[in-house]
């Protein structure tokens, strides 16, 4: 299913400067386009459409080992609170941990690599308000973490 993800900023990466008007288009836990939202919206006419909030960019890379909490459930969850969809390997010595992060579908990575929304990349999508909360995680292309 086709999901046209649409922000009123959009961010290739975390530190890059936002543009207005465009949008992602993710298919399954993949993105299939990313562009102006108006091309992008007849291109895929007919697309479910999730309209959010705020600033829309890649999720985001927790080089840091994972955040206190009482079970390794709710310490990935702490991270995907943050809008993180990506953890470093060195920071999963614990095997409940590391068992829950792959429950999470979190990517694991080796080393840090700068996020970013490329064709064909992970669909790992994080929604900031003004302020830099995190308000939707998607990773892998499914919502993991909605604020109410």
């Amino acid at each position: 299913m086709l999901t046209l993800h649409t922000a009123p900023l959009l961010r290739l990466t975390p530190e890059g400067e936002p543009v207005p008007e465009h949008a992602v288009v993710v298919s399954g836990d993949r993105i299939e386009a990313v562009g102006p939202r108006a091309e992008l919206s007849g291109t895929y006419a007919g697309v479910r459409v999730r309209r959010w909030p705020g600033t829309l960019g890649p999720g985001l890379l927790s080089d840091e080992p994972l955040p206190a909490a009482p079970t390794p459930r709710e310490r990935v969850y702490a991270l995907l609170r943050r809008g993180v969809t990506a953890v470093l390997a060195e920071n999963l010595a614990d095997p409940a941990l590391r068992a829950a992060v792959d429950r999470s579908d979190l990517l694991v990575l080796p080393a840090a690599v700068p996020p970013t929304l490329l064709r064909g990349g992970r669909a790992d999508l994080a929604v900031l308000d003004a302020d830099g909360a995190c308000l939707v995680t998607v990773v892998a292309g499914r919502i993991a973490h909605r604020r109410a």
